[in-house]
């Protein structure tokens, strides 16, 4: 399967065969990055604002899953969990974290969370192959708490996302506080991802990629 990055939190999954998703389109207005003009049969909605939710912006928009359940579209099995649903501040949006299986590749986007999820919730995604994970914190995870929850989920491939760059808007941390909790230096950014049930590493990598907008 490919994992290509389209800035912010939105990436496109494909594979041959099964169904391409699309995680989180962007309002470009909002968020920045350049206008979306994407295809795909499955869009996932982390979050119900302009920076998530921008399904105009996918053709053809077939199907739409914006909460938690298990479904199968396309041949891809999806777990959906919400992992804020309990007390909530009086303006915090829910947010709901998605498992992509894809033929035995699992990925994980974890949207815009900004909490460590509950050991019931780690355990409700099962084996992650890739995790998506929100790095800059804003209303989102911060780079060490990013490092606390990839150390629960013990990925193989870690891609962070959701940070500072510069054609993004929303004020963020920049990807180098993130790689610096990592223990790591200059990461050369890849165009894209490409992952096969053999190719995933045993020991959590960085993978980053650029952002194709």
């Amino acid at each position: 399967m490919k994992i290509t990055w389209h800035g912010h939190s939105c990436f496109r999954l494909s594979s041959r065969g099964l169904a391409t998703v699309v995680t989180d389109p962007y309002d470009e207005k909002v968020v920045g990055y350049g206008p979306l003009n994407l295809r795909g049969q499955l869009i996932s909605i982390s979050q119900d604002s302009p920076a998530y939710n921008n399904v105009g912006a996918v053709k053809p928009n077939q199907r739409v899953i914006n909460g938690p359940g298990e479904y199968e579209i396309g041949s891809v099995f999806i777990t959906a969990v919400r992992t804020n649903g309990g007390k909530r501040k009086e303006d915090e949006l829910r947010n709901t974290l998605y498992v992509f299986d894809y033929e035995g590749v699992s990925v994980a986007h974890l949207g815009n969370l900004d909490r460590v999820p509950s050991q019931s919730q780690v355990e409700a995604l099962g084996t992650v192959n890739v995790a998506l994970v929100p790095v800059g914190g804003g209303v989102g995870l911060n780079a060490a708490k990013a490092a606390e929850v990839i150390s629960l989920l013990e990925p193989g491939i870690v891609v962070p996302m959701h940070y500072g760059t510069p054609k993004c808007k929303i004020k963020l941390d920049p990807l180098s506080k993130f790689l610096k909790e990592m223990g790591l230096g200059t990461v050369q950014p890849l165009e894209e991802l490409s992952v096969t049930t053999s190719s995933v590493p045993t020991e959590t990598q960085v993978v980053v990629l650029d952002y194709q907008a």
